[in-house]
């Protein structure tokens, strides 16, 4: 799974840390909501990330 709680240095992180392959299930988009609104996530080929309405 993708959640990471732990930094690079082992002390626990409070937030939440997601891998974006994870949430995209391997691809390059992933939809994402937020109340009544939808986004898209998208990976691009320079490794980027994108969100858009």
């Amino acid at each position: 799974m993708g959640l990471s709680t732990a930094t690079d240095s082992g002390q626990a992180d409070p937030l939440p840390v997601y891998d974006a392959r994870d949430l995209t299930e391997g691809g390059d988009l992933a939809r994402i909501r937020l109340a009544d609104q939808l986004y898209v996530l998208r990976i691009t080929r320079a490794g980027k990330l994108i969100l858009t309405k």
